[in-house]
């Protein structure tokens, strides 16, 4: 007799989210509701007159100033006029639809002439399968040192990578994107993040000290040491929870795996075309590179990623016969956007909530109060670390950008955290640490939607839900994990970076 499997509290929790997200509507529904909410919300707002007042790093000075902020009603006549005045705008510049839209170009053509495969089969054999999951997390994490480039790229490609190890393709793009989303703050490099939010801290903590200085090496020893961590925690999540949870996959489509068999001779003579091609790109990229800077790589970067996949893709298709003429490689690139539409669909609304949400103010209201919040429980210590994080977390879920979010509270708690004597560089850490780790379940994050439309490729009945209820236990991993480490670090007296302790002096 065979013996019924019983189901832990963890897998009954996770059947209880999955089940719940499953009963939210379509994405497209979801964001006009969501739109209609914020119109609401934001003219109660204004008529009861809801607003802070705090101390903030003006963006454009970089100096602390007196701010008060208002609630502004989308119901106004100035609030109508953007309805209807930006509608185009905020569609067209919303950023993760050129980015992606550029990217997946270039990917299309390296999936029409078959050179993904052929690259992904060269991984599946060459390297071992329990090695594979931590591999994904490592380069999700590393990937930030590329902005959000990680985000578009990675979890499509993880999917893949996973179906040749014959491992569930979802399991694939939730460990990719919880390493790049979930470990956003971790490094063994300095990212774009780091001066960022140096500069802010500085300001902050400068109400306090005049003279004081915040180096963009600040964090850089506790969050390079933070890469195994998130690694080691992310392939235990997946493989205890996240694949027996998913179960076995079994395909739907002949397209979604790849034949198992070495690559033939005429494949490895394309691939090696290919490899040089992109050697003589990147040769050509130094000097560039040499005479453009840093933002050659910052605001250039997703053309040039772009540059990296679909030349080679375009040399391998010409050595093996895909691409004949200039016709075979636009014909990929068209067939790639047109696996886009359904994205493209949703993102024209999501876009206009995103806009509402920023012209409302009540994504900077919520902040703040809750700032105020945590101030007035008078905690220290390391409840207050605790408390900080978990607060950093929550105001995540409706506030996403780091930088943003830093401006608004970097004043508040710096200076906080000073009088009791943490350093800012520490405030900063503890801040990064809460910013990353809500990233991967926060319903407001544009790539999340992304990421359940693409998941539809491989379970047409994948949602937003869906996706939540596998990343709440990488969240909860990575929260609980990295909080730890902070106390032990904490309690050690170690630096946190070039010239960076804990306690002030």
């Amino acid at each position: 007799m065979e013996k019924t499997h019983r189901k832990s509290l963890m897998e009954k929790f996770l059947d209880k989210i999955e089940y719940f997200g499953g009963k939210i509507p379509h994405p497209l529904i979801l964001f006009l509701c969501l739109s209609l909410l914020v119109i609401i919300l934001s003219g109660i707002g204004e008529w009861l007159k809801w607003q802070v007042k705090f101390s903030g790093v003006n963006t454009k000075t970089k100096e602390i100033e007196e701010m008060v902020v208002s609630t502004k009603s989308l119901m106004s006549k100035e609030g109508i006029t953007f309805i209807f005045t930006t509608m185009v705008k905020n569609f067209t510049g919303f950023a993760p639809l050129g980015t992606v839209l550029v990217v997946m170009l270039g990917i299309g053509l390296t999936e029409g002439v078959g050179l993904m495969e052929v690259v992904i089969r060269k991984i599946a054999l060459k390297t071992s399968e329990k090695y594979i999951v931590p591999v994904v997390i490592f380069l999700g994490v590393m990937s930030n040192v590329a902005s959000d480039a990680g985000y578009y790229v990675l979890p499509p490609l993880a999917a893949i990578i996973f179906i040749s190890f014959n491992k569930h393709p979802i399991a694939g793009m939730i460990a990719a994107f919880a390493g790049v989303s979930g470990g956003y703050s971790a490094n063994l490099l300095l990212g774009t993040v780091d001066p960022m939010l140096g500069g802010i801290s500085q300001e902050a903590a400068r109400l306090i000290n005049p003279s004081y200085t915040v180096y963009s090496v600040a964090n850089w020893y506790f969050m390079a040491l933070s890469v195994p961590l998130i690694v080691f925690l992310g392939t235990i999540v997946n493989n205890k929870i996240i694949e027996p949870r998913l179960g076995e996959y079994k395909s739907e489509s002949k397209d979604d795996g790849f034949k198992e068999h070495e690559v033939k001779d005429s494949e490895k003579l394309a691939l090696r075309s290919a490899l040089w091609t992109l050697i003589i790109i990147l040769i050509l990229f130094v000097p560039l590179y040499m005479l453009l800077g840093h933002n050659f790589l910052g605001e250039g970067l997703v053309p040039i990623i772009f540059i990296f996949f679909a030349v080679p893709a375009i040399a391998y298709g010409r050595k093996n016969g895909t691409i004949n003429k200039a016709t075979d490689a636009i014909q990929m690139m068209v067939q790639s956007m047109v696996k886009m539409a359904p994205l493209i669909t949703v993102i024209a609304f999501s876009a206009q909530f995103s806009a509402y949400f920023k012209f409302s103010n009540l994504g900077t209201i919520l902040a703040v109060k809750g700032g105020e919040l945590l101030e007035k429980t008078k905690i220290t210590g390391i409840p207050l670390i605790i408390a900080f994080i978990l607060l950093i977390g929550l105001v995540n879920l409706v506030l996403l950008s780091a930088s943003s979010k830093w401006v608004l509270l970097a004043p508040i708690f710096v200076p906080m955290f000073m009088r009791v004597g943490y350093t800012p560089e520490f405030t900063q850490l503890a801040y990064r640490i809460g910013d990353s780790v809500t990233n991967i379940i926060s319903p407001l994050m544009s790539v999340l939607l992304i990421l359940s439309i693409t998941a539809q490729k491989y379970d047409k009945k994948s949602s937003i839900g869906t996706m939540i209820a596998h990343l709440i236990p990488y969240s909860v991993a990575f929260f609980i994990g990295w909080t730890v480490m902070l106390i032990i670090w904490q309690l050690l007296g170690l630096p946190i970076g070039p010239g960076a302790s804990i306690r002030l002096a």
